[in-house]
């Protein structure tokens, strides 16, 4: 910093300032390097997948010298949401910033849906023999919208569909059975397909 910067600040605190004490924002990844880091942070409940892959990591931004990673959890109660924050912690460490730089908040709404795993995350599930969830269809209001200068449609209470069949990750076959609504976690459903009778995880779409 210099002299003539450090003068300034000093006459803003009333007092002379330790200048090496001042946090060097300069030293703050930014946010590509950041978001990049807590990517590779695994789901604990499903670790083929990441927390992009999965949809829960929602952005990054750099406040003054923080990194701040905005999270939101699958659902509000959901176990594995401290070890995710730890694990964004450790991730983003990993670059070189404190840990008292960094603030992970959870955001709750909008709501975590299944239609927020990627691509890449659903190829990934397939290939460790878990179905991925299909995507949802949402369907018409019940009723007839009200009229008014503001009419606004709330997805949050329109009926959602999954569409398409759901298919066994191994052989494609779509003769699957269900076995349990409930498997290895809450958020998955054991099946077995009929054709080449082998039992997988189906992630229930949300």
């Amino acid at each position: 910093m210099s002299d003539r910067v450090s003068d300034r600040v000093s006459d803003r605190v009333g007092g002379p300032v330790d200048v090496a004490a001042l946090p060097d924002v300069a030293t703050l990844p930014d946010e590509e390097e950041l978001w990049a880091a807590a990517a590779t942070v695994p789901d604990p409940e499903m670790p083929p997948l990441t927390i992009a892959d999965l949809g829960i990591l929602r952005s990054v931004s750099r406040d003054a010298d923080t990194a701040v990673v905005t999270i939101t959890p699958t659902y509000s109660g959901c176990p594995a949401v401290d070890m995710i924050e730890a694990g964004v912690v450790e991730a983003v460490s990993a670059l070189g910033v404190d840990a008292g730089r960094i603030r992970v908040e959870r955001v709750l709404a909008p709501a975590w849906t299944t239609d927020w795993i990627t691509e890449d995350g659903r190829r990934k599930l397939a290939e460790s023999g878990i179905s991925p969830p299909r995507p949802l269809l949402i369907g018409e209001p019940a009723g007839e919208m009200p009229k008014g200068e503001v009419a606004v449609a709330l997805t949050a209470g329109l009926p959602r569909r999954p569409m398409g069949d759901i298919t066994c990750p191994r052989c494609g076959s779509g003769s699957v059975v269900e076995l349990s609504h409930f498997s290895s976690t809450a958020c998955k459903s054991l099946y077995r397909c009929e054709s080449c009778r082998e039992p997988f995880d189906h992630v229930k779409e949300l």
